[in-house]
């Protein structure tokens, strides 16, 4: 049963990492920066590149930050192994594998894409340019692509300080790996929240098999 729930896993990260690099690369070279897409008035595929967190955050340098991401990956990674071998629940193993798979996925993006393509200023980025990539190992930016601007307006004149200016739900533009990531956590705390304690880990026989 062990056996079956990390293969389980397994297939759920790599089904999840092919997807994600499928469409960034589909994305990277076949549209340039800031080209959209219109799928329906409330979804559109918007080409940008983020050098920062999910949704576009920055924070901190991207050094630093692509250094903490692999430090991240490598800890889930053996907080998985240990779930598939404590025999765990597959719900909650497919919940951390759609967790480490979303974070994979932007690692993949930072390592490689800045040394595996050229720049998308105005042009089709291309795979393994002759001149070399548009930065060094581990600066490579995140590619998004998913925009729900869901509701588009402008917020009334009477409210203080916001009156009159454009608003947008929902703003923020992500990617396949992004939305794993949420999904993952979304469904932990849904499902399996009650037995999650401050450690971040199950404390209850009852999430065990």
């Amino acid at each position: 049963m062990r056996y079956s729930k990390g293969w389980g896993a397994v297939l759920i990260i790599i089904l999840l990492l092919l997807l994600d690099q499928a469409l960034k690369i589909w994305i990277k070279t076949h549209m340039q920066l800031h080209e959209s897409i219109e799928i329906t008035p409330w979804f559109y595929l918007y080409f940008t590149e983020n050098p920062g967190m999910a949704f576009g955050i920055e924070v901190i340098g991207k050094l630093f930050l692509s250094v903490f991401r692999i430090v991240a990956v490598l800890f889930i990674g053996y907080y998985l192994y240990k779930l598939v071998k404590e025999n765990y629940k597959f719900g909650f193993i497919a919940c951390i594998s759609l967790v480490f798979a979303g974070a994979v996925g932007n690692i993949i993006d930072s390592i490689f894409y800045g040394v595996i393509f050229d720049h998308s200023f105005g042009q089709l980025a291309t795979f393994m340019p002759e001149g070399g990539g548009y930065a060094s190992w581990l600066h490579g930016k995140v590619v998004d692509m998913f925009y729900f601007p869901i509701i588009e307006t402008n917020w009334p004149e009477w409210i203080p300080g916001i009156g009159g200016e454009h608003f947008i739900f929902f703003s923020p533009i992500f990617n396949f790996a992004d939305a794993a990531i949420s999904c993952g956590i979304v469904a932990l705390l849904l499902f399996y929240g009650k037995y999650l304690n401050k450690n971040i880990h199950p404390s209850a026989e009852e999430i065990k098999e």
